[in-house]
């Protein structure tokens, strides 16, 4: 596995270089918009959940507005997005949560988060992070089959064990940033189907890389 001097010397400075804006890629102009747009965001593409918020954020403003149409209606907004039918429902029961315990606002502690319905640890560590400036690492498909890949992480790791590995290689104040950076890194660059590894400054680094130049393949995806 790389130490943590390596990812600091290399990897976090090569991903830097090359995606030195990376962002949260989700429309929002708000937590509570942020965090309805990272619930529907799962098994789906932010390409997808944009296309789908820009009309979603303009019906409903509040978890009141959200709670005043029927389940049928809100299904029916939100029908594009994939297991739409299961996140309606967990919509409306965070929505009710919010008003009944928080008065209406989002949480801006994780370990508040994780109560909401549909809000599991990935989605709470981008709320704290990206709206309420909280250091966290968000481990997603992109993050975790990249830190696999580079061998910062085992490819046994569990989700959890990714994101403790990686809080504990890297330095704090630049967990959210990395975040960011390793998804533009798998999104754009690191791919599950087609990685550019001929290109990639990190090729040397990366096991997986060398296997597939050689003509192997990919221990996992």
């Amino acid at each position: 596995m790389l130490t943590k001097k390596k990812i600091e010397e290399e990897v976090l400075v090569q991903m830097e270089k090359m995606f030195p804006e990376a962002h949260c890629e989700l429309n929002h102009e708000n937590p509570f918009e942020l965090t309805i747009a990272v619930l529907l965001s799962a098994q789906c593409t932010d390409v997808l959940v944009n296309k789908v918020t820009k009309d979603l954020f303009q019906k409903y403003k509040t978890p009141e507005d959200y709670l005043a149409v029927p389940l049928e209606e809100l299904e029916n907004d939100i029908r594009r997005i994939g297991l739409y039918r299961n996140k309606a429902k967990n919509i409306k029961k965070l929505s009710q949560a919010l008003i009944e315990e928080y008065g209406g606002v989002i949480p801006r502690e994780r370990d508040e988060l994780v109560k909401l319905a549909g809000v599991g640890r990935k989605t709470a560590n981008v709320v704290i992070s990206v709206a309420f400036g909280t250091p966290a690492i968000a481990v997603d498909t992109h993050v975790e089959r990249v830190s696999k890949r580079l061998g910062i992480c085992k490819w046994k790791d569990s989700v959890l064990e990714v994101e403790n590995t990686l809080m504990r290689k890297i330095p704090k104040h630049l967990w959210s940033d990395t975040h960011h950076r390793f998804i533009f890194f798998g999104r754009y660059h690191c791919k599950a189907q087609s990685p550019q590894c001929e290109i990639c400054p990190l090729l040397h680094l990366c096991r997986e890389g060398k296997k597939r130049l050689k003509g192997g393949k990919d221990e996992k995806n």
